[in-house]
């Protein structure tokens, strides 16, 4: 296989997968799998490997797995939580900020294969792009074993700190806070407009102002767009004296 050929250069002739697999507590007999979750669209691009594709597949299937994972786990662990409750709580455990959390628990940046323009722009430690990994990651983890190895890997890394990340006001979804007040007034929906961005494309910073009823609220600034906006809401539920659930 080409990939794994380049994953021998690039990292040496154990590649990745001796140290990483220690950590991740799967063994894989695909390794190219975890190559492919581990190759970046930056690194992609810049080694012209037009045959090759980047981990974007294994993070969409990724995601559906976590997503069955977690949804499976809370309906099961909180038998009196409403329908209302338990979407909350999944919106946080699946956001990218705690993904990114976990990622960097396992130290899956080091592992990544990034362009050198992506890593001097400190993409390694980048949320988005460690979040994304940590979803390429299961997708991997899954097609390589199925369904029961992916949600024990889930139930290790993640689902054993719930509470923590819960208790966690960092983590708070102040969009989804947001959402609830003002629909619960009869506004309609908060509109968040990115106003600028600064910096190159590989460290982009946004800002981002939120609206109800025409009036700006509050506003926010973060590598991504929704960083933005959650920053924007807080702003604004800090201003209007709105409690966060």
């Amino acid at each position: 296989m080409m990939l794994r050929r380049l994953f021998k250069r690039w990292f040496g002739p154990k590649g990745p997968h001796q140290d990483l697999q220690r950590v991740l507590g799967h063994v894989f007999s695909k390794p190219e799998l975890l190559d492919l979750a581990l190759a970046h669209r930056s690194w992609v691009n810049s080694a012209g490997l037009s045959s090759i594709r980047s981990n974007e597949r294994l993070e969409f299937l990724g995601d559906a797995v976590l997503d069955m994972v977690i949804t499976d786990h809370l309906f099961s662990s909180r038998p009196t939580e409403d329908e209302g409750k338990l979407s909350k709580i999944k919106s946080l455990v699946v956001s990218a900020k705690v993904l990114a959390e976990v990622a960097r628990a396992l130290d899956l940046g080091k592992f990544l294969a990034l362009s050198k323009s992506e890593e001097r722009g400190g993409g390694r430690d980048r949320e988005s792009i460690l979040a994304d990994a940590f979803e390429a990651v299961i997708g991997a983890i899954y097609l390589d074993a199925g369904y029961p190895p992916a949600r024990d890997f889930l139930f290790r890394t993640l689902i054993h700190s719930l509470d923590s990340f819960m208790g966690d006001a960092e983590l708070a979804n102040y969009k989804s806070a947001l959402l609830e007040h003002s629909q619960g007034k009869g506004w309609g929906a908060p509109q968040y407009e990115v106003e600028a961005t600064q910096g190159p494309e590989h460290g982009k910073r946004y800002h981002v102002a939120v609206r109800v009823r025409s009036e700006v609220w509050g506003r926010g600034s973060g590598a991504t767009k929704k960083d933005a906006e959650q920053a924007a809401a807080r702003e604004a539920l800090k201003i209007r004296k709105i409690a966060v659930e």
